[in-house]
């Protein structure tokens, strides 16, 4: 049986605990009374993954078996979860590799010829082949690729886009046309946070800018609380409206995926544990990987830290009607990442890692360090935030003044010049988004490179603005001080010189909880 999480207070015997610091981790030493917050133990995975994803495509919820939605003639649409899912990358083979084998199984024997694959991008960057591959298997690729069938979905592109409708909230809702004007769209999902899923798969994934604003915008992001409860958040609302609407226009039959807490592999796999459990070995490891990290090059460490992949046990799969599928989904990830936590802090402190949705084999750019932190991290929870309103978060990462020119180039203009003029999200939003969003040379790199899109930066901006609004004070340890207050933000040296600075807001005494993520956990807060 896998152990529950919990929350550990820290007292003199806590060891130092582990913080995940950008390409890199630290061991900290917490003060007295701290609370930790620790997630599940992995859960195990299916036996029989691939007489699961069998059973799910026969035994449907609330819909007919895929094989009874089949025919010869019909136009098939399979989407799936782009690059952004899992992180970290999923040992091979991936789980969407193998359930759109038996999507397509199913569809040839059935007579079905007329089938394309897309990765559902959204405002993304593109899939590079080799990603393409590893999601999908080399059968799939070169089955489809060589012959245009297998691509990215174009959110740019107004030859290959329909607009459904509008929904009685006023937003327009407009997705991919091959998928609008499919006989039947099956759309692959993974889910290892329950943000994902449901109806944020085809509205979102599959959508158009001209879509995408209603719900990603600062008033939606403020007012969802949080993304990680579906029921609480403004941004699934606008979703989950329009793709009610979508459905009465397009046969969209879901699959998706849950996974356990299997996120390192070795050597790495120490991470994965309770500091006081780790054996001479994962000892020896922790010290081996700290030593060899701090004496490798950055371009080394990056490698190292994005060649991880994990090995992901899978814990369930659920076909058929969205919604029902989405509460089956939701009930395997709150099993694997909910834990109950007692009141607010006045202080919340988190590590973020090296990987984040947004930079696979990337560095992760202040931008996205902020969304990590103050955007994912900062929201993973239910109920009320760990943070009390106008308290303090403490982060850990380098936030290094680094980008990618190839994935992030609007990133850079948005850092260098629009923050330059303000931090606020509702300023930048009014002021600069349309410009971003229109911009032709950062389209064009969308379109025909491997960057994402323009206005990305900014929505990544809004990610954090829940936070900007909660809490009082923000300080970086361990940070590069140039990026950090160009956001607006502070940067400490150490976690007492980060306490010490916030003691102004919170005080000299305050209540600390650390979450110790990833692995992924989701506070319940009472």
């Amino acid at each position: 049986m896998s152990r529950p999480g919990f929350v550990l207070e820290v007292d003199d015997r806590t060891p130092p605990l582990v913080v995940h610091n950008g390409e890199g981790f630290r061991l900290e030493k917490f003060p007295l009374g701290t609370r930790v917050v620790y997630s599940p133990e992995s859960l195990p995975g299916l036996r029989d993954v691939d007489g699961a994803i069998r059973h799910a495509l026969e035994q449907p919820e609330n819909s007919e078996p895929l094989r009874a939605l089949l025919r010869p003639g019909m136009k098939l649409t399979i989407a799936f979860d782009d690059v952004s899912l899992p992180l970290p990358p999923m040992k091979r083979p991936d789980i969407r590799q193998r359930v759109i084998e038996q999507v397509l199984t199913m569809a040839a024997e059935a007579g079905v010829d007329d089938v394309q694959i897309i990765a559902a991008l959204a405002l993304h960057r593109r899939m590079m082949p080799s990603e393409l591959q590893h999601a999908l298997g080399e059968r799939v690729y070169r089955s489809f690729a060589p012959d245009g069938l297998l691509y990215n979905h174009d959110a740019e592109d107004p030859d290959n886009l329909a607009f459904i409708g509008t929904t009685d909230h006023g937003e327009e809702v407009e997705i991919n046309k091959r998928a609008a004007e499919s006989d039947l769209l099956v759309y692959v999902n993974i889910n290892i946070v329950p943000m994902d899923g449901g109806h944020k798969s085809v509205p979102i994934g599959l959508a158009s800018y001209r879509s995408l604003r209603h719900h990603h915008n600062t008033h939606t992001m403020v007012n969802s609380r949080s993304f990680m409860d579906h029921k609480k958040s403004a941004m699934h609302h606008s979703a989950w409206r329009m793709g009610r609407l979508l459905k009465d226009h397009v046969k969209i039959f879901t699959i998706e995926t849950t996974l356990n807490n299997d996120v390192f592999p070795s050597p790495f796999d120490f991470l994965n544990k309770r500091e006081w459990e780790w054996s001479l070995k994962d000892q020896a490891s922790m010290l081996a990987a700290r030593r060899g990290l701090a004496v490798s090059p950055s371009r080394l460490t990056r490698k190292i830290f994005q060649n991880v992949q994990a090995p992901y046990g899978i814990t369930g799969v659920h076909a058929g009607e969205t919604e029902a599928v989405h509460e089956k989904t939701l009930a395997n990830v709150f099993r694997q990442q909910a834990v109950e936590v007692q009141g607010q802090s006045d202080v919340l402190i988190m590590g973020v890692p090296y990987l984040g949705p947004y930079n696979v084999n990337a560095p992760m750019n202040p931008i996205l360090a902020t969304c990590m932190g103050l955007g994912y991290f900062f929201n993973s929870y239910r109920g009320k935030p760990v943070v009390r309103q106008g308290g303090a978060v403490i982060l850990y990462h380098p936030v290094p003044y680094e980008f990618s020119q190839l994935h992030h180039p609007s990133y850079v203009d948005f850092f260098e010049e629009v923050l330059a003029e303000s931090t606020d999200p509702a300023v930048i939003e009014q002021r600069f988004e349309k410009q971003y969003a229109t911009d032709p040379w950062y389209i064009h790199l969308y379109r025909t490179s491997y960057a994402y899109h323009g206005v990305h930066p900014f929505y990544m901006w809004y990610w954090a603005a829940h936070a900007m609004d909660h809490v009082g004070d923000v300080v970086w340890v361990g940070a590069d001080r140039r990026s950090v207050e160009r956001m607006g933000f502070r940067a400490a040296s150490t976690l007492a010189d980060a306490l010490e600075m916030v003691s102004g807001t919170v005080g000299r005494s305050p209540s600390i909880t650390y979450t110790h993520n990833p692995p992924h956990l989701i506070s319940d807060v009472r």
